[in-house]
């Protein structure tokens, strides 16, 4: 039997992406240019991987400002002081403020799918941000003719086609992140606010028929940037009851990071629903230590105590660089601790196997 791994989505950009991105921004370089640079970036993601060998890769969200508001791309209904999400070491990032409807997208998803395309010979699977984060947009006080109800409308239908054109594309699977989840619990303990992103959510992967969703997954985590979190402290036994009750046919559950792992195994077990599979973090991001194959062996075999085998697989607990700008993991150590989840998954396969 053979134990399914996949990334989670970004890698560290290389330095000459960098270093074009800044030449882009200040009009030194063009569209043309950058193209040509963030293309080459995702070819050379998309070779390491296979060369690693990853049987599932992505594009490294090498060409995304982020993973969050790739969708706001050329947009100009916006204003720059939207939800403020603070992270444990102090930093914080800011949404934007949606300023007038209808919303659109100004850029789907499969846009960045069929650039790995062109490159990749293994299945690729592609990230898309949740409607419940892109739900952020909205201010508190409402827009001027354009009522809430319409605006979740608008995004549960962009949301959608997001996905779907995903699917559509070849993707081996559309993966929504999810990560608001657990920061919804810390801003509101009484659980309000997650059942609201819950709902949300799943308002959209009901327009799905059952074999499309078999094929889209939800990746939840406490936020990883800069090497810090937004909603460590967020208790998963608090969280993972509701979430795994999204209609969704996978789940990316970060847990190499957690103090109790075998706590949280158990209420994933009990809650996981029926015929879906769950991928179980082993490599954790924000820690610059590599970890070893055997330990990602050791940590797939403790999950295997708590869950069918057959709907086990792994996956890294996040991205490793959600935000174009978070150059505090190197590309290399990416690389190296994606290097060993795979390692680590197939030694545990052949272990369970005998």
């Amino acid at each position: 039997m053979v134990i399914p791994t996949e990334p989670i989505g970004s890698v560290p950009r290389p330095a000459e992406l960098l270093a074009a991105m800044a030449d882009h921004a200040a009009g030194r370089i063009g569209d043309e240019e950058i193209a040509a640079v963030q293309d080459r970036a995702v070819r050379d993601t998309v070779r390491r991987l296979e060369e690693i060998g990853s049987p599932v890769v992505t594009d490294g969200e090498q060409a995304k400002p982020s993973f969050v508001t790739y969708p706001l791309t050329g947009l100009n209904r916006l204003a720059p002081d939207g939800v403020v999400i603070p992270f444990a070491d102090g930093h914080q990032r800011q949404l934007p403020r949606l300023t007038a409807g209808p919303l659109r997208y100004g850029r789907y998803a499969d846009h960045y799918l069929h650039a790995a395309l062109r490159h990749a010979t293994s299945p690729v699977k592609q990230a898309v941000i949740a409607p419940s984060a892109l739900s952020l947009l909205y201010p508190p006080d409402g827009i001027d003719g354009y009522p809430r109800e319409a605006f979740i409308d608008d995004l549960t239908t962009e949301a959608e086609t997001d996905i779907r054109r995903c699917l559509d594309a070849g993707a081996h699977r559309v993966q929504l992140d999810f990560t608001e989840a657990r920061l919804a619990l810390k801003l509101d303990p009484g659980g309000s606010l997650l059942d609201q992103f819950v709902a949300l959510n799943n308002r959209v992967l009901e327009r799905f028929s059952t074999s499309e969703r078999a094929r889209i997954g939800i990746h939840t985590c406490p936020g990883g940037d800069q090497d810090s979190t937004h909603s460590l402290d967020v208790d998963y036994t608090a969280l993972l009851p509701t979430l795994l009750r999204l209609k969704a046919g996978a789940f990316y559950v970060q847990l190499s990071s957690e103090p109790e792992p075998d706590r949280v195994l158990a209420v994933l077990a009990e809650h996981l629903p029926a015929q879906a599979q769950v991928f179980i973090g082993v490599t954790n991001p924000i820690d610059p230590r590599v970890e070893t194959p055997e330990e990602v062996r050791d940590r797939v075999l403790a999950a295997a105590r708590h869950l069918p085998l057959d709907r086990l697989g792994t996956c890294d607990d996040c991205g490793f660089s959600p935000f174009a700008d978070d150059t505090s993991t190197s590309r290399g150590t990416a690389f190296a601790k994606i290097g060993a989840r795979v390692e680590g998954t197939a030694l545990a396969a052949r272990e369970l196997v005998g």
